[in-house]
């Protein structure tokens, strides 16, 4: 894919490096499951659930029995209003459950904005770095150049304690699409050749209104050229939607986000239930392509 592109100040970007249709690795030829295992207790979905490293391992092992290609791993919640962990206790949650499933063959990505966790993470086996920051924080950047691993930009206005308290864009589909490729700029210009993916961080500061103008629009970061990943899952705008209802019946909710976002571009899919998502989107493209839309 050759496509030009430029950050919103005007300023050149060359097209993504080693971008052909994969990430990490993983052909984008078909959709690509990120599996959430999340070894924290207070994690908005699942807190609590995966924090026991035998609980942990055995998710990610279930996950890639379902048809999970990447096992994305984060000791830290970043849900809205979410405490703050040290590194070094991210460190000692997220360590061993990489260890251990790196070990087995796994595609690990470590879901973190610290630099001593990207580090550790790589150090037990972590390919793959997801930065909800995008890289802004404290030597992140400069320690993500040097490992010079695949990296995952993710939108968010603000930080996760206050993010919610009043987001405020006045084109949203722009300004993240802009935001995401000044910090894909700014990675190239640290030095980092490996591939990059953008995330436009649904929920992450933002309303309903601009989680859907984003979720209507995600073309706009499709036509950059750079992969794109999606984490919708079990996320409170389908609640806010439909019924308030509570995130583990939000996944019918996640799964019709992924379906309209595969035919926006959308390749790599961060969700809690892999199994749904995997049979929805197969089913989906069948038809589509039967129907002479291709997949």
């Amino acid at each position: 894919m050759t496509t030009n592109v430029s950050t919103g100040d005007g300023v050149p970007l060359a097209a993504p490096l080693s971008f052909a249709g994969s990430f990490a690795g993983l052909s984008l030829d078909r959709p690509r499951l990120m599996a959430v295992i999340n070894v924290t207790p207070d994690s908005f979905s699942d807190g609590g659930e995966a924090f026991a490293l035998d609980d942990a391992v055995a998710r990610g092992r279930a996950f890639i029995a379902e048809g999970a290609d990447i096992l994305d791993i984060g000791g830290e919640s970043t849900r809205p209003g979410a405490d703050p962990v040290t590194p070094d206790e991210e460190i000692r949650r997220v360590v061993p459950v990489i260890e251990a499933l790196a070990g087995e063959g796994a595609v690990i990505s470590i879901d973190t904005r610290h630099a001593a966790v990207m580090e550790a993470a790589a150090a037990a086996g972590a390919s793959i770095i997801n930065d909800v920051s995008a890289l802004t924080g404290d030597g992140s950047l400069e320690t993500a150049a040097r490992l010079n691993l695949p990296v995952i930009l993710m939108h968010m206005q603000g930080e996760p304690g206050t993010m919610q308290d009043n987001p405020t864009y006045g084109d949203v589909v722009a300004e993240v699409r802009d935001g995401l490729l000044a910090r894909a700029a700014a990675c190239r210009d640290a030095g980092l050749t490996a591939e990059i993916a953008l995330d436009p961080g649904i929920g992450f500061g933002k309303t309903v209104a601009h989680n859907l103008g984003l979720l209507g629009n995600l073309g706009a970061l499709a036509e950059t050229g750079f992969p794109v990943v999606l984490g919708v899952s079990r996320k409170s705008y389908i609640a806010k939607i439909d019924r308030d209802l509570a995130p583990q019946d939000r996944v019918a909710g996640s799964v019709a986000t992924a379906l309209a976002a595969w035919g926006q571009g959308v390749r790599i899919f961060r969700v809690h239930d892999v199994a749904e998502h995997r049979q929805a989107l197969a089913v989906y493209r069948a038809i589509a392509e039967a129907a002479g839309e291709g997949s």
